[in-house]
């Protein structure tokens, strides 16, 4: 059962139509906030123009690069057509047998109604021997070439994360890679899944030097082990290695999308550290930050994987809203579990972006609240220094509905990502980017 189901929610393709309109194909979604990219004509409209051989050309201004605002209903006007490049060689088909481990009972695990929820192994099942390379390569990148970094390589990449983000990518390339004849993923497909990990997991080492953190997902950060030295030597490493195989690619589209992604890393850094404890910050900003920081990735990449499949304008773009409205969900439902989940749950004290000053989600909606939002200001604009002040602070933040409207804004972006999945055919692979969704959302429960 999913999460729609044990919520009672509708998993019905929410307000999203495609229909034909002056030669061109129109999505249309009328529901869930959503960060939309500015135009420099209409900032409501957002196009890729899908005539560029060899270059990338965006329509009335807009670009990868463009902020976001918080809307109730977007359209988009796409050319249809592919990016005009030769795929690479493809490699031998792969057994899709692995798929049927979706189905078996040991990937399953109980809510606490008794009823089925979705686990990543589960999710895993149609690229299961895909992730298994992938792992194997992430290691191997830092450690054949620096075996002082082995050691530091090997607590990254088996600190207890799950790798959804090359997940996510090999699944958008096995649900796209047939629909314009390709036989199998090519290798600019799989090595796409590598650099999306390399770029965050080198984003997540430089943020715990940043912010000073002794552990990440309940184990020793590197530079609680090795110092911030070699933190900073092994993210500057994942970085610029990643930035090498990207080059590799060959494909300017995709060049563009992800070397991107690692300035979008740093604006909302800047931007996080630019607004701690100013509580004038809105829900725009806030899902600004969020793009930045968390979404932009994921949405760069996901219309990556479409560029290597061959894909249309219309269907390109339709996997670049997926990752994204999926990412900025993510996000959210992270920002809720700061205040929901126990310390040993999260890896990290409870409460600890409130208590830095970093206000998310659900605060901004509590702080809403006539009644509790006066206190939580205050409690705020002191910066929690009396004792006490921030477990206040947290209660204030549940008793006035902020973690309430917080979930529902996750579900509206959640809405949002599934109707774009639309426009691919049924697939085990489709049916594991839906379950992705679910899991976000059952995260929260």
């Amino acid at each position: 059962m999913s999460f729609y189901e044990v919520a009672g929610l509708s998993r019905q393709t929410v307000g999203a139509s495609s229909h034909a309109c002056g030669g061109q194909r129109k999505k249309s979604v009328s529901r869930g906030s959503g960060v939309m990219p500015r135009n420099g004509s209409d900032s409501r409209v957002m196009c890729w123009n899908g005539s560029g051989h060899g270059s990338m050309a965006w329509n009335g201004g807009w670009n990868h690069r463009s902020m976001p605002g918080v809307v109730r209903a977007q359209s988009s006007n796409t050319n249809g057509g592919g990016d005009g490049y030769a795929p690479l060689r493809v490699f031998a088909p792969l057994r899709e047998a692995s798929a049927a481990l979706a189905s078996s009972l040991s990937d399953l695990s109980l809510n606490m109604n008794g009823d089925e929820k979705v686990s990543i192994r589960s999710i895993q099942g149609p690229v299961e021997q895909d992730m298994g390379v992938c792992r194997k390569n992430l290691v191997d990148v830092v450690g054949k070439r620096h075996p002082l970094l082995r050691t530091a390589a090997d607590q990254i990449f088996s600190a207890g994360g799950k790798r959804l983000r090359p997940l996510i990518v090999l699944l958008v390339a096995r649900a796209t890679y047939r629909m314009h004849g390709l036989e199998d993923l090519t290798e600019r497909h799989r090595r796409l899944a590598e650099i999306t990990e390399m770029i965050h997991t080198a984003s997540l080492v430089h943020d715990d030097v940043l912010d000073e953190c002794d552990t990440r997902r309940g184990k020793r950060t590197v530079n609680s082990i090795y110092g911030s030295r070699v933190a900073v030597l092994v993210g500057d490493f994942l970085f610029a290695q990643s930035s090498w195989y990207l080059a590799n690619l060959d494909n300017l589209e995709v060049i563009k999308l992800i070397s991107q992604v690692i300035a979008d890393f740093a604006d909302g850094e800047i931007s996080q550290a630019a607004s701690l404890f100013d509580a004038s910050v809105t829900l725009d900003k806030y899902l600004e930050k969020s793009f930045y920081k968390t979404a932009s990735l994921i949405a760069a990449s996901c219309r990556g994987a479409a560029v290597f499949s061959e894909c249309t304008e219309e269907e390109k773009l339709a996997m670049y809203e997926y990752g994204k409205h999926l990412g900025l969900a993510f996000q959210v439902v992270d920002d809720i579990l700061d205040f929901t989940q126990s310390s040993e749950k999260l890896g990290k004290p409870q409460g600890q972006d409130l208590a830095s000053g970093n206000l998310t989600a659900p605060v901004l909606f509590a702080l809403q609240n006539p009644t509790t939002g006066p206190r939580l200001l205050t409690l705020i604009e002191s910066r929690f220094k009396k004792e006490g002040s921030l477990q206040e602070a947290l209660d204030l933040v549940a008793a006035g509905g902020g973690i309430d409207q917080a979930r529902k804004l996750a579900r509206d972006e959640a809405d949002v990502a599934l109707a774009q999945l639309e426009v691919l055919p049924d697939s085990d692979a489709k049916a594991s980017m839906v379950k992705m969704v679910d899991y976000v959302l059952e995260r929260l429960y």
